[in-house]
């Protein structure tokens, strides 16, 4: 991301979809705290992947402190954040090309990606990685326009960003927010333990 310009600019739909799926996404981050099925050093790789390739400005501050509370040096966490891959290490490469994936297609990953995702580390670990991208995903859907906000206000706008566009997706977030609820509890209950599959 160049100083001056948002790298993703996302819209409204594409913001519901990102609550609604994180909300069917975050029983199983819940669960994953209980039971540590994926290291939660991974949980937050996948999330700086993530947040890496959406450009998010308050996310990036958000998980660097996350992180360093986590144990990560900051060369590590500097290393996640401008998308270098020295300190990926072998056994996670795919989880975080699948993170990046997912972010770089803005949502839309090719299926035959997440099936590579269940081949490597088995179904379980693969719903809860792509849980915590999803998640991730939401609230960089939910930042970036706030990033944009806030230079706004400090008297730097990205060129490519319209106080319209900042003010209409923060104004409109808390309306998703309720009313993605019931949304994700009927998707839930339909597909079970399988919904987060159909993300």
């Amino acid at each position: 991301m160049t100083s001056n310009s948002l790298r993703k600019k996302y819209s409204m739909s594409q913001l519901y979809r990102a609550i609604l799926h994180g909300y069917v996404s975050f029983p199983w981050m819940v669960k994953n705290r209980k039971e540590k099925a994926v290291d939660a050093k991974l949980i937050e790789r996948l999330m700086l992947a993530t947040t890496e390739v959406n450009g998010c400005d308050v996310c990036s501050y958000a998980h660097t402190q996350m992180a360093l509370k986590e144990g990560f040096s900051q060369d590590e966490i500097n290393a996640f954040l401008s998308g270098s891959s020295t300190y990926v290490k072998e056994e996670e490469a795919i989880a975080i090309l699948y993170a990046q994936h997912v972010a770089d297609t803005m949502g839309n990953p090719d299926p035959t990606t997440y099936d590579r995702l269940i081949e490597t580390y088995g179904s379980t670990k693969a719903t809860i990685m792509k849980s915590a991208i999803m998640i991730m995903m939401m609230g960089n859907i939910a930042g970036i326009p706030l990033s944009a906000f806030l230079r706004r206000l400090k008297g730097k706008p990205y060129q490519n960003s319209t106080w319209l566009y900042e003010a209409g997706m923060l104004l409109i977030q808390p309306v998703f927010m309720i009313a993605a609820i019931p949304h994700a509890m009927l998707l839930s209950m339909l597909r079970k333990d399988s919904a987060i599959k159909t993300i």
